[in-house]
């Protein structure tokens, strides 16, 4: 139950266990002067511990078994030198029992030249530190107070001058005080300033408390550095003179690696763009550039092998990375085809599921892969803003595949876009289109899985020695001797799935989404269609799109299901068919600005309109004369005036005529005597309604 060198607490004080016989437990007090070993029964400490007051606490002289004095030194000769003379007493087994030990005692003092207290003083140092031969070094680390501070009080600290004039300034709390300000100030900075200049600042700042103090009595350089050093350690100075996104991503240490946290192919995907370090030019016009495309690129942490990417001008966002992620879980073997790479003797890997993936946050933040993580139970971890370290595997890839062409592509970016005299302007130099670019990044993905070895991988104590450090070996051995995180899925559920959601509104129109309208037969069925205030239709509902095509969406009509109904574009938004909406945003975005230009023109006809309207009112009102007639004679008239006025309307719009009309022309036609009379006219059965039935 309790071992030799065990240290007990026992109300406040601690003992230390040195030895058991029997039924009888031999402790001496570790911290007290004065006394010897004593003996206890084991029942009464067990009864101590059912009672709780004897608990296990540390040993406060573990450190001692680490202790490693100089050979040599003074310390090793005094610890072997008490050591020997203890030996007799170390070699008793009844050491424990007062005649015994002091018999023992007695005899050391009789052979020894050491005093009788000096004795037992290091006999209870061996038993109260653990009985060991370090228990018996002397306490020099209690001498000299290293590390502690001196106060100076009257008496400059240090040795004395011997070439500089004065005594020198005496370093108390209020010239540290200053010392602390400039350090902060101007040391402890992103941007810090040359020491010199910092003890310049010092003096300035030691003139405005202690004016009129000579030069020779100001603190020196050596005393600032002095200070700078014992107050401030390496770790606080790295930690001042960096900032915290500098020191998170470049300087802080690295304590493991990413493989290990990546128990297998599909543990851990990552993903990441880059803007790629070349100009293109079109596929159509090959002298017009089209800047630089984006590169997304989707990497297996265990095995290196780069499942999924992206190549395109889509900046970098949800729509882009899902673009990539969905190619990365999908099997791919057709889109390298179409592309006119073969590829047939690799064996591509059955791609999956993983069971993580780690993205940008502001790429995987929302709603819209919350399908992935619900549906198919693929967790989205998210880095810091401006970590990049975050994703080391996947950042390696962008450097290495771009690797493949930097040196020999031209319309590589090289740097500044400032053109030097006689200089040449890379932005100008493409010449590959984006096809052959893709091209480019596809094969020198295949030869990253397929053949090339990745330096500097991190093997597990558990990878044979003949297993190659290439992507596709260390995939196909991970899903064999390690844990499978791949898992299956449908792809085109996977698809809509990641699919950006809004939400839709709902009317006798269809469905209404970006003020286009959606109609299906299952939503005519439901009834949300239907002309009645009866109707049964949500005011909204979620739908996914692809911002690709605009001819249909996906009516997710069930909360907190997958199951969607296929909507197509309606004819009242027909105007808009096989467009992208990225290209209907645009249109929309151009009537806009159209509409508002005409509202305002509109704006001015009317407001034109309006003080033509009331000049003729104030004008009509300023004619009318005062009636003469009574208002009874006024309302009796009304039919008379009216019948009056129309007939003033008609004679208005009677068409004026001629006084002299002059007679049309007469053109005589030709006297046709030799009209044949052989074909019958059929006049009478044309217009005959009864017929003669």
């Amino acid at each position: 139950m309790y071992r030799v060198n065990e240290v007990l607490k026992l109300e406040g004080v601690l003992y230390r266990v040195l030895k058991i016989v029997g039924d009888q437990l031999v402790w001496i007090p570790v911290e007290e002067r004065s006394v010897f070993p004593s003996v206890e029964l084991l029942t009464s400490i067990e009864q101590l511990v059912l009672d709780e007051k004897i608990v296990r606490t540390d040993d406060p002289y573990a450190f001692l078994q680490m202790e490693a004095p100089e050979p040599g030194s003074k310390a090793i000769e005094i610890r072997d030198q008490n050591f020997r003379v203890l030996k007799p007493l170390i070699e008793e087994p009844l050491f424990y029992v007062p005649k015994v030990r002091a018999k023992v005692l007695n005899a050391i003092l009789n052979t020894e030249n050491i005093s009788k207290p000096y004795l037992y003083r290091i006999a209870r140092q061996f038993w109260q530190r653990g009985q060991i031969p370090n228990a018996l070094l002397p306490d020099y680390r209690n001498s000299g107070a290293k590390g502690k501070r001196r106060i100076a009080k009257d008496k400059k600290l240090g040795r004395p001058r011997v070439h500089s004039e004065g005594i020198g300034a005496l370093i108390d709390e209020s010239t540290e005080k200053l010392f602390r300000i400039v350090i902060d100030k101007y040391l402890l900075k992103e941007n810090q300033v040359a020491f010199p200049f910092v003890h310049r600042q010092l003096k300035r700042l030691y003139d405005q408390y202690f004016p009129n103090t000579p030069e020779s009595e100001k603190p020196t350089k050596w005393q600032l550095q002095h200070f700078y050093n014992r107050e401030y350690g390496f770790t606080e100075k790295i930690i001042k003179k960096t900032s915290d996104l500098i020191y998170k991503k470049d300087v802080r240490p690295l304590t493991g690696t990413a493989t290990m946290h990546a128990l297998g192919p599909g543990s851990r995907f990552e993903i990441d763009a880059t803007i790629a370090d070349i100009y293109l030019v079109s596929d159509v016009d090959r002298t017009q550039p089209v800047g630089r495309p984006i590169l997304y690129i989707v990497v297996d942490v265990f095995s290196r092998f780069v499942v999924g990417w992206y190549i395109g001008f889509q900046n970098p966002s949800y729509v882009a990375a899902i673009q990539s992620l969905y190619l990365a879980m999908t099997d791919k073997r057709n889109l390298i085809k179409s592309l006119g790479i073969e590829c047939q003797e690799l064996d591509w890997p059955t791609p999956g599921l993983p069971e993580a993936v780690l993205a940008d946050r502001g790429e995987m933040l929302g709603h819209q892969i919350e399908g992935l993580e619900a549906s198919f139970l693929v967790r989205i971890e998210n880095t810091p803003p401006y970590r990049g370290d975050a994703k080391g595997i996947v950042e390696r890839s962008f450097k290495a595949l771009q690797a493949e062409f930097k040196p020999f592509a031209p319309g590589v970016v090289t740097g500044t876009t400032v053109k030097k005299r006689g200089g040449n302007d890379y932005r100008l130099d493409g010449k590959l289109t984006v096809s052959e670019f893709k091209e480019i990044i596809i094969s020198s993905i295949i030869m990253h899985n397929f053949v090339d070895e990745v330096q500097r991988y991190d093997r597990s104590e558990d990878m044979p020695i003949d297993l190659p450090s290439v992507p596709v070996h260390l995939w196909n051995w991970g899903l064999q001797n390690r844990t499978g995180r791949l898992r299956k899925a449908d792809g085109e559920s996977l698809r809509i799935a990641l699919l950006p959601r809004e939400q839709a509104t709902t009317s006798e129109k269809g469905i209404c989404l970006f003020s286009l309208y959606y109609s299906s037969q299952e939503v005519i069925a439901a009834g949300w269609m239907h002309r009645t205030k009866y109707s049964n239709r949500p005011e909204k509902v979620t739908v996914a799109y692809d911002p690709n095509v605009v001819d249909e969406v996906y009516l997710l009509f069930k909360p907190n299901s997958r199951e969607y109904w296929t909507c197509r574009l309606s004819n009242i938004s027909r105007e808009y068919r096989g467009r992208s909406f990225w290209e209907v945003w645009a249109m929309q975005d151009a009537k806009k600005k159209l509409s508002q230009k005409d509202k305002l023109e509109a704006d001015r006809i009317r407001a034109q309109h309006e003080d033509r309207v009331l000049n003729i009112i104030k004008s009509a009102e300023k004619e009318a004369p005062v009636a003469t007639s009574t208002k009874s004679e006024r309302l009796a008239n009304i039919g008379k005036a009216r019948a009056r006025e129309l007939e003033i309307e008609r004679e208005g719009n009677r068409p004026t005529r001629p006084k002299h009309s002059k007679s049309a022309d007469v053109i005589s036609l030709p006297n046709r005597s030799d009209e044949n009379a052989d074909y019958p006219l059929y006049l009478d059965e044309l217009f005959d309604d009864e017929g003669d039935d």
